[in-house]
């Protein structure tokens, strides 16, 4: 042979999809560049890895929501997926139980299909009472334990370690847009930074 080729050469990415609501979504941001997907993605190639995030969030959607869609969601090309709901279903104060069963149908629909999953854990304020707050936040960890998908403890833990402390709403505040509730340009990269090497060990799952 005159030359040979390396079988990487010929290898498709990892693609993923990240299926969750606005905080994935990009909400309220001028440039959709600087939204959660599009800088997952960079991240994920600036340390090497071969990847396309699909993004899969709809603003407003809550579990529920993304039950309904995750057939969708996962075509034939996806490898992995990521899952970011639950926002919504706290901030109404719907009931844990309900929020539990729609990630887990998707947890199983993931399952079903042998793809690796980031359950991307959620915090309850202490507004709705001390047993809801408990039961919303244990499903996560739960959940992952459950069906043995990788857990990030919190959307926010990138913000956490740049200084925000939670039930202080002030210190998110400069991570934050006006509304307090979905993170600035600054504060997507924050959490990118927490987030990226949990979507790493995901996409050493599927390259596993």
């Amino acid at each position: 042979m005159i030359f040979a080729l390396s079988s990487s050469v010929f290898a498709e990415p990892v693609t993923i999809v990240a299926l969750g609501d606005s905080l994935t979504a990009g909400y309220g941001l001028e440039n959709q560049a600087d939204g959660l997907v599009p800088q997952l993605q960079a991240w994920l190639r600036a340390r090497g890895a071969d990847v396309v995030v699909q993004n899969a969030g709809v603003s407003g959607d809550t579990s529920a929501g993304g039950l309904a869609r995750v057939d969708w969601a996962l075509g034939p090309d996806v490898d992995a997926l990521i899952v970011t709901l639950g926002g919504n279903d706290m901030l109404r104060g719907l009931d844990p139980a309900g929020t539990r069963a729609s990630l887990e149908g998707i947890l199983r629909k993931a399952a079903e299909k042998k793809l690796p999953v980031l359950l991307v854990g959620m915090q309850a304020p202490g507004n709705f009472g001390p047993d809801y707050k408990a039961t919303f936040d244990a499903m996560y960890p739960e959940l992952a334990a459950k069906y043995g998908a990788l857990l990030a403890g919190s959307f926010f833990d990138g913000l956490v370690a740049a200084g925000a402390t939670a039930g202080d709403p002030a210190s998110f505040a400069p991570f934050m847009q006006a509304d307090g509730i979905h993170p600035n340009p600054e504060g997507v990269k924050l959490i990118v930074e927490g987030l990226g090497p949990k979507v790493l060990d995901l996409v050493a799952q599927v390259s596993g």
